[in-house]
C-alpha cells in the first residue's frame, strides 16, 4: 500500500452520561408538643365579718354599778 505500517493510536472516549432519577428517602420527625404552662394568678378575696358590741356607758350620775369601763373600745 503505502511501505510504511500504519500508527494505530489509543482510541478517544465519548461518553453520553444519561441519568436515571432513584429516589432515596430521608425521614425528618418533627414532633409537635402541646404544653400547658401553669402561671399563678392571686385572687384577692375579702370575707366580711360583722360582731354585734354592746357598750354599756353605765349609770348616770356615777351611782352603783359605775365601773368605768365606760369609754372602753372592743374590737
Amino acid at each position: 500500500m503505502y511501505g510504511c505500517q500504519p500508527v494505530i493510536c489509543p482510541p478517544q472516549y465519548c461518553v453520553h452520561d444519561c441519568y436515571t432519577p432513584r429516589i432515596v428517602p430521608y425521614i425528618h420527625p418533627v414532633v409537635h408538643v402541646n404544653r400547658q404552662n401553669i402561671v399563678n394568678v392571686p385572687q384577692h378575696i375579702y370575707q366580711p365579718i360583722t360582731s354585734n358590741v354592746v357598750v354599756d356607758p353605765g349609770c348616770p350620775g356615777g351611782g352603783a354599778g359605775y365601773s368605768g369601763y365606760s369609754r372602753r373600745r372592743f374590737f
